[in-house]
């Protein structure tokens, strides 16, 4: 397997990098590629969580696919430089599609939390030309195929984390960006399928943040599948032993569940 780091462009991101998880594919395989999931960890925008990282790697690589992390700029860095890292992300992963063996139309973004509002911002937006332009690419090479949005940030609206788009836009931001933000509006029939869960009990990020992205995706009749699960603290990750904090916290095995819906819901895409 091929473990390795790989740096952003420095002279545009200083601090973002890739860690990608590669499996070997011998000539007598029959899986001749596979899937790729790339993660952004939460954090609210300021800080990567380790627990939302490789732990949650290591369960697709299990379920047959190729994994890949993204540890993006937080503040003092602000928008749209995160968003261009994710998109810049996806692209250097088709580009070495071929090498190793990707499948170029499952190409899946995966975000917790602020990556959760990461992933669907690049899923909303990477038809706008701006955005590829802006690294170099076509918007075509930046597509995610599918989105896995893990309790996602979402609205900048009343259910907002509003720590989160402080990091994000900095103080008095704009009105007008501060609104756009708001991914609920974002949600086109551009909008790759998607698959996300959230508890009933996140006072963090407040459930209507998927709710609203659901109900949009519902209006844009573009496939959505979504799991609201009664209890569970916000952040949860795998919600199993190996993402539980020391003091038992995010241990939560009746959420845990939701990593065997999604390897059905991406064999199924």
């Amino acid at each position: 397997m091929l473990c390795q780091t790989y740096d952003l462009p420095r002279e545009r991101f200083p601090d973002g990098n890739v860690t990608v998880y590669i499996q070997d594919t011998p000539q007598d395989l029959m899986i001749k590629s596979r899937p790729m999931v790339l993660i952004c960890p939460g954090g609210g925008y300021g800080g990567v969580s380790q627990r939302e990282s490789e732990p949650l790697a290591l369960p697709f690589l299990a379920m047959g696919c190729h994994a890949a992390v993204l540890t993006y700029s937080v503040a003092p860095h602000r928008y749209p430089t995160q968003l261009q890292e994710a998109a810049w992300a996806v692209g250097f992963l088709r580009d070495h599609a071929k090498e190793w063996f990707i499948q170029e139309d499952k190409i899946l973004v995966l975000g917790c939390s602020a990556g959760g509002h990461l992933a669907a911002h690049l899923g909303t937006t990477w038809q706008e030309p701006w955005l590829a332009e802006s690294i170099g690419a076509t918007p075509e090479e930046i597509k995610p195929n599918g989105l896995i949005l893990c309790y996602p940030v979402i609205t900048s609206g009343e259910h907002r984390n509003i720590g989160s788009f402080e990091a994000l836009l900095g103080e008095n931001p704009d009105p007008d960006l501060w609104k756009a933000m708001s991914l609920e509006h974002k949600v086109t029939e551009y909008t790759p399928k998607t698959f996300i869960w959230h508890t009933f009990d996140d006072t963090c990020v407040p459930p209507q943040n998927s709710l609203l992205f659901v109900s949009a995706m519902k209006q844009a009749e573009v496939p959505c599948e979504f799991h609201l699960y009664p209890h569970g603290l916000h952040g949860l990750s795998l919600a199993t032993e190996q993402t539980a904090m020391e003091n038992g916290l995010c241990l939560q095995p009746e959420c845990a569940g939701w990593i065997d819906l999604v390897k059905v819901w991406i064999e199924n895409l």
